[in-house]
């Protein structure tokens, strides 16, 4: 998910730079939330295996490019499952600006429309997870039904959110609407893969369930709220 430079551009940034200020500020809210209920070291290590994490997804894992933007296994649900929501916002955000600096220097001007596209999906998706997982369920015990919601919530608000800069930048017309649909059937193939990843990964963090690695992961994810 890396939208193409030029597709937001001049006076229409300013959007971008609020938007991701936005993000940045709903970010540090949740990081609070997440200390209070935590350490630093922990939240640092998560945050650490979250930029670690993106930087793959983005990088190394396969991509390609498909009309406005590229197809990316992003698998941010499985980055808030494991890691809880702050940690998962900032290593995004720093995973995004890491690879984009040294290996996508071409990127960089689309940083704050970037980073605003998967942040405020994600925010999205933890604010339906509050409501429809019950508080004495731990993620480890999710069904494929409530990771898929997750999953379908998140991909379909990073296309949404593409669609929107597309429209935004480019004017409503046959050729964007060709562009976004293009892009987000495309994108969709995601959602087929990310259900089968998240369970993979809770099914492991299940299996490793040891006091040691407490601080590894979120709360959430072996304890109810």
């Amino acid at each position: 998910m890396h939208i193409e430079p030029g597709i937001v551009d001049g006076a229409k940034m300013a959007l971008a730079y609020t938007t991701a200020a936005g993000a940045a500020g709903y970010t540090a809210k949740l990081a609070w939330d997440d200390l209070a209920k935590s350490n630093m070291g922990s939240f640092a290590l998560r945050t650490a295996i979250a930029t670690i994490g993106t930087f793959i997804f983005f990088e190394i894992l396969p991509h390609f490019p498909v009309g406005v933007s590229e197809v990316h296994f992003i698998l941010g649900t499985t980055l808030f499952l494991l890691m809880g929501a702050a940690p998962a916002a900032l290593g995004l955000a720093l995973g995004l600006l890491v690879q984009g600096t040294f290996f996508a220097p071409s990127d960089m001007p689309m940083f704050f429309v970037n980073v605003t596209t998967l942040l405020v999906p994600l925010f999205a998706m933890h604010a339906v997870a509050s409501r429809f997982i019950p508080e004495d369920k731990a993620y480890v015990d999710l069904a494929y039904s409530d990771v898929l919601k997750l999953s379908a919530l998140y991909q379909g608000g990073v296309v949404a959110w593409v669609a929107f800069w597309v429209f935004y930048g480019q004017g409503v017309s046959v050729d964007a609407f060709q562009s976004v649909a293009t892009f987000g059937a495309a994108y969709m193939l995601v959602l087929l893969i990310e259900p089968i990843a998240d369970l993979g990964a809770l099914a492991g963090a299940k299996a490793i369930r040891s006091g040691k690695l407490k601080g590894l992961f979120t709360q959430r994810l072996y304890n109810a709220a």
